[in-house]
């Protein structure tokens, strides 16, 4: 059983289904964050753009240090962090944050085709097209389907040619 934070976005539909399927297999998902709905963070700009404030100050004024408050506790609390994709700005903050504490993190891509790719996607330990691999990967601690399951069975893997003098 793990402590999973989703991440994504307020618009993602999908969001609140992963999480329920994930307690279904008896995890502890945290996804609070989702009731804030759709319309949350343009709130929060117009409302700050309103009284004068840029993006620097408005992080630094009592709504947005509170949200931030919020968020760190709970990714703080997990040790799982799955993205689902489509996601914005703040779910691959959410992600990197967990990835740069050692934390496990995978991105689910529920509909691949059409979506854009980055390489950097590579530094999950898992990137998924389909939910059901991902809960039987949490499952069972496999790798089976997952993206770059090289980087996580000890070294990393290089090329041969990786030693070789460059010209």
């Amino acid at each position: 059983m793990k402590k999973i934070y989703i991440s994504g976005s307020l618009r993602n539909p999908n969001v609140p289904l992963v999480a329920a399927a994930l307690r279904e297999d008896g995890h502890i998902v945290f996804d609070d964050w989702y009731a804030a709905g759709p319309g949350a963070d343009d709130a929060w700009k117009a409302y700050e753009e309103a009284q004068g404030f840029s993006l620097a100050e408005a992080l630094n004024r009592p709504a947005a240090l509170h949200v931030l408050d919020f968020d760190r506790k709970w990714l703080g609390w997990a040790d799982t962090t799955i993205l689902v994709m489509p996601a914005g700005k703040s779910g691959h903050m959410e992600l990197a944050y967990q990835l740069g504490r050692g934390m496990e993190g995978h991105i689910l891509f529920p509909e691949i085709s059409g979506a854009r790719w980055d390489v950097m996607y590579g530094l999950a330990k898992g990137v998924w097209d389909s939910l059901e691999d991902l809960r039987e990967h949490l499952k069972a601690g496999s790798f089976e389907g997952a993206a770059r399951k090289d980087l996580f069975a000890g070294d990393l893997v290089h090329p041969p040619w990786w030693d070789e003098p460059h010209s």
